[in-house]
């Protein structure tokens, strides 16, 4: 045995130089073992079957660039034995997503300074981030909250520099919205933000003003809503926003609620208030909207995920505090995609994990076709 492995050594040394060694070190029973290991893997979370026969399924997380690249081959992991795998880019304190036109899910990291994109279609991926030094006055500091508009421009504020960084799908820097004279931002601390397309609006909390501004595309202001407060309209500490269909919802965060707003600032109902009972909030973060209306309403404390019905009762939660599949630490971002896939951002765990929500047939939902 020996003999025929000198022999198909030497063979391969003629045909491939080095790298035949590491071929003829892999057919040998010890290194085989390290390219054919596999990490055991976690099982997901039982499905949660709902009312109706509706259904909500975990179907994956993710954390870094590996998981984009796809399927690797078998030569690409005899190189990883050899020079050891590469350092991919990874999530470090991931807070908000969304998830574009083309499915790209694009990930604002405060940890990193700055975004994540995910193209898992076309096992791609890229990192934006703004440090030039030259023009400190456009650097991106500690980027929260992001949107799209209807051609997947990209949209972030930044709580810390007091602006909004405007991308264009590709990932291009195109502008600021809030930049003053001399470099300051406008807002004291910018959190939220959703854009009506169709509008041609952009709606952003600043947090510390207590207050949701309305600016048109061109970052001029077009109205304020809201103010310090506890009672209809008013705001302690708002932080994340969603526009869906004619409504604004507003993530009303010391006062333990999401309010339920027309386009124009007139209030309409809310949901939740403090409490350590389902039903109630104490840490409300993400938000999101399903093809049925229901709204999710991630609690950070908890790590639970709540849904309520248009009429504000509790239809259901998921989630839990811990480690494993399902399971969050201090959760914070929530997007749900046309499909009704939800994803939602586990901070503290370093991922993004992805479920699917099914709804009921739309002949079910009232007779349409």
């Amino acid at each position: 045995m020996v003999q025929l492995l000198l022999s198909a050594g030497k063979r391969l040394l003629r045909i491939g130089g080095g790298l035949a060694w590491v071929v003829l070190l892999l057919v040998t029973p010890g290194w085989a073992a390290k390219v054919h290991t596999e990490k055991a893997v976690e099982p997901p979370p039982p499905d949660l079957q709902l009312e109706g026969g509706r259904k909500l399924h975990w179907e994956r997380s993710f954390s870094s660039e590996k998981e984009v690249e796809g399927k690797r081959g078998f030569f690409t992991k005899l190189i990883d034995v050899v020079a050891g795998e590469p350092d991919h880019p990874h999530l470090v304190r991931p807070y908000s997503i969304a998830v574009d036109s083309r499915g790209r899910a694009i990930v604002t990291d405060p940890g990193a300074n700055g975004i994540h994109i995910f193209d898992f279609e076309n096992h791609k991926y890229k990192f934006i981030e703004r440090r030039d030094k030259e023009k400190d006055k456009d650097r991106m500091r500690s980027p929260q909250c992001v949107a799209l508009d209807a051609q997947d421009n990209i949209y972030v504020t930044d709580s810390e520099s007091g602006k909004i960084f405007v991308f264009d799908p590709n990932g291009k820097f195109r502008r600021t919205i809030g930049s003053l004279k001399g470099g300051e931002g406008f807002f004291k601390r910018p959190t939220g933000i959703a854009v009506d397309s169709a509008a041609q609006k952009i709606y952003i909390t600043d947090t510390l003003r207590d207050k949701v501004f309305v600016f048109d595309l061109n970052g001029s202001v077009l109205q304020s809503i809201g103010k310090r407060g506890d009672g209809e309209v008013e705001f302690n500490l708002p932080t994340e926003l969603l526009v869906h269909d004619q409504n604004l919802f507003v993530v009303d965060a010391m006062n333990f609620r999401v309010q339920f707003l027309d386009r124009s600032g007139a209030y309409q109902s809310s949901v939740g208030e403090l409490g350590d009972t389902s039903g109630t909030v104490f840490r409300p973060k993400g938000i999101g909207v399903d093809s049925e209306g229901h709204l999710y309403v991630v609690d950070g404390l908890w790590g639970i995920v709540q849904v309520f019905d248009q009429r504000g009762r509790l239809l259901y939660y998921f989630g839990g505090r811990g480690t494993g599949n399902g399971e969050f630490q201090l959760p914070a971002g929530l997007f749900i995609d046309h499909d009704d896939r939800i994803f939602v951002v586990d901070s503290f765990n370093r991922r993004i994990q992805v479920y699917k929500y099914s709804g009921l047939p739309k002949q079910a939902q009232g007779g349409r076709p």
